[in-house]
């Protein structure tokens, strides 16, 4: 039977449960706090405690430790955070000591090197190894080298990537667990899972689970199925401010057993195969890392090891395909701390823009990087903003495209919610559109035609659904009427019933039915952006026709995004790989006839924009198949009829 050792205990099958209290930065960087949290732990009944260590220096660029805004939104968010709660060298003593003192054992997750290093002298008795690390081959071949077991997460990885880093430790004859893990804060039941531990199982080593969700049931009946580890994170307060908080169990959480059994029921899973939520998406390029150039590389020099290194985000290749990089000649200027690409392997996509479908298709862009996207030969673009961003002014030339604008979704840590309940968060809302719409009429000259702005309503919550749905409807009526939009198009968007923010899934409780949305935008005059993946969602949760949405709000559709859907949060999936017959979908909404849709479109597809837009042309790319055979099909049967 597998088994390890941490410490002086066993862990394994045959063994007791090995619970892991999950302080992580739940200490908010206040060594009291984290004191207290020890002794909570204790109290409970935990058989360890497991904090963090981090190099903040080694892990991200420069710029972005200087601007996090700089990156991606959630990196905006997330990045602050860890840079205020980092504990100091002296504190982690203090730790050590006291759970010596408490008779607990202390764990530590090491992100980098250096956190390693210092963690070993510290005579941690065990390594974890965070779910964005899994891929980490160099930082595992670091830790190997310490002679230590390693506890490593699964979360935000395909079940080949488990494989790849699996080989490897074995390779190296390193005792190691495996923890199931869904890295989503809170995680949803739906997406976690549990008999997916089988398939864990079959690498002969133990396994444990890891979880962010709501309440006890799940990590209760994940120990009945065979878990040899669990690990949840505590708090002494779920409403206190930081990343995890709202995810953990308070002290007593730890000690109860039972919970209702339609949790149960949703977290067991199929087993069949390991999914990976949007939230773990987002989580997975914050935490995870990218192979990018130790210096300046110029086109012709033939990468080494001494010219990478990784580093986050993970924006980039996979660490894993490191052995891949090795000896290539580099085909372009790779400036210091650059992610490598595809096109750096050789893998590159050409779109052939003469024969793409005939619509007035873009791509989402930042301020930051439109440019780059020029060169594809777009037909419009669509900028997201944060709510930074609307501080800075458009920063480029004249250009003959059209212009979408996307408003925030988000201010610091607070939903945008046109239709908030609470009277100052929506004003504050409304004041955010309007700067929007006001940076868009800046930019508007520089662009041809009338700029749309498309907007997001709110209405959502994080724990219960929202009873007073029609008072939600008249505050976003209230906020609309307070709006100025002259001199642009308005857009409201449909949206999906399980929306991913701040690294959790929350409820929407308005603005998804195509009933309910035609009802309300037709006395207004307004028209909306019709986003094909929130739709297929929201069918799926509401057993409703997507095609009969896609009627219903055809004729007030004046924009498309455009991603594939699965189940309930698979949002933003690359066209083809979820369940939307795109071809049938073309017909539906008139492809290249003229009483057809006439409007501008760009492809949603999750982090599309990353490694050259290379989400992006492949979206393009099928989207076009599809938007043809749909014609060839309108053609072929109009023939018929008139041959009858």
């Amino acid at each position: 039977m597998p088994v390890i050792k941490i410490g002086d205990r066993l862990v394994g099958d045959g063994q007791p449960t090995y619970i892991i209290a999950e302080i992580g930065v739940n200490h908010n960087g206040i060594l009291p706090l984290a004191l207290e949290l020890i002794d909570a732990a204790v109290g409970a009944g935990a058989d360890a405690v497991k904090f963090q260590k981090r190099n903040l220096d080694k892990l991200y660029a420069k710029k972005y430790l200087d601007n996090a805004n700089s990156g991606e939104k959630t990196l905006r968010y997330l990045l602050p955070i860890l840079q205020r709660v980092e504990l100091t060298d002296d504190d982690f003593h203090q730790i050590v000591d006291y759970c010596k003192k408490k008779h607990i054992t202390f764990l530590c997750s090491a992100f980098d090197p250096e956190s390693a290093d210092f963690l070993d002298h510290l005579s941690v008795p065990a390594f974890k190894v965070a779910s964005a690390d899994l891929t980490n081959l160099p930082l595992l071949d670091h830790l190997v080298e310490k002679g230590k077991p390693l506890i490593v997460s699964t979360g935000m990885s395909r079940m080949e990537e488990v494989e790849v880093s699996v080989n490897f430790l074995k390779e190296r004859e390193v005792e190691f667990a495996l923890l199931h893990c869904n890295s989503t804060y809170p995680a949803a039941f739906e997406d976690i899972n549990l008999r997916f531990m089988d398939q864990l199982r079959q690498f002969g080593v133990p396994v444990g689970y890891s979880g962010h969700e709501r309440g006890i049931a799940v990590s209760t009946v994940a120990a009945a199925l065979g878990a040899s580890i669990i690990e949840r994170h505590i708090t002494l307060d779920r409403t206190m401010d930081g990343p995890d908080h709202a995810a953990s169990l308070e002290p007593h959480g730890f000690r109860k057993m039972v919970r209702d059994i339609r949790q149960i029921s949703l977290a067991l899973g199929t087993g069949e195969e390991k999914f990976i939520s949007r939230g773990e998406i987002l989580n997975r390029e914050v935490l995870g890392k990218s192979l990018v150039a130790a210096r300046t590389i110029q086109p012709g020099e033939m990468i080494t090891p001494d010219l990478v290194t990784v580093k986050g985000p993970a924006l980039g290749i996979s660490p894993q395909k490191y052995p891949e990089l090795m000896g290539r000649i580099a085909v372009r200027l790779i400036e210091e701390d650059e992610p490598f690409l595809d096109r750096d392997l050789g893998v590159e996509i050409v779109l052939d823009v003469d024969h793409t479908l005939h619509m007035d298709w873009g791509f989402t862009v930042r301020f930051r990087d439109f440019e780059e996207s020029l060169v594809l030969q777009p037909r419009m673009l669509e900028f997201h903003f944060t709510d930074q961003d609307l501080d800075e002014h458009y920063p480029g030339g004249d250009h003959e495209l059209k212009l979408v604008v996307h408003a925030p979704e988000f201010f610091e840590r607070t939903l945008v919610d046109l239709c908030a309940l609470d009277e100052h968060h929506r004003s504050q809302s409304v004041a955010l559109i309007q700067k929007t719409i006001r940076l868009t009429r800046e930019m508007a000259p520089h662009f041809v035609g009338i700029p749309k702005v498309v907007v997001h309503t709110g209405g959502m919550s994080l724990d219960h659904p929202i009873e007073d749905r029609q008072a939600l409807y008249t505050n976003l009526r209230r906020s609309v009427d307070q709006l100025d939009t002259a001199d642009i198009e308005f857009l409201l968007e449909n949206l999906p019933p399980h929306p991913w923010y701040f690294g959790g899934q929350w409820l929407t409780n308005a603005f998804m039915d195509a009933y309910e949305i035609r009802d309300f935008i037709q006395p207004l005059g307004l028209n909306i952006c019709f986003d094909t993946s929130h739709s297929k969602l929201y069918c799926n949760w509401a057993h409703m026709d997507f095609y009969d949405q896609v009627r219903v709000l055809l004729p007030y559709t004046h924009h498309l995004h455009l991603a594939d859907g699965a189940g309930l949060d698979g949002e933003g999936l690359q066209i083809g790989e979820g369940t939307i017959d795109w071809v049938h979908f073309f017909k539906l909404i008139g492809a290249g006839r003229p009483d057809g849709y006439q409007g501008t479109m760009i492809p949603e597809i999750w982090r599309g924009h990353q490694r050259g837009s290379e989400g992006f042309l492949i979206a393009i790319q099928r989207l076009s198949e599809a938007y043809f055979k749909a014609q060839e099909s309108d053609a072929i049967e109009v023939k018929g009829i008139r041959g009858r």
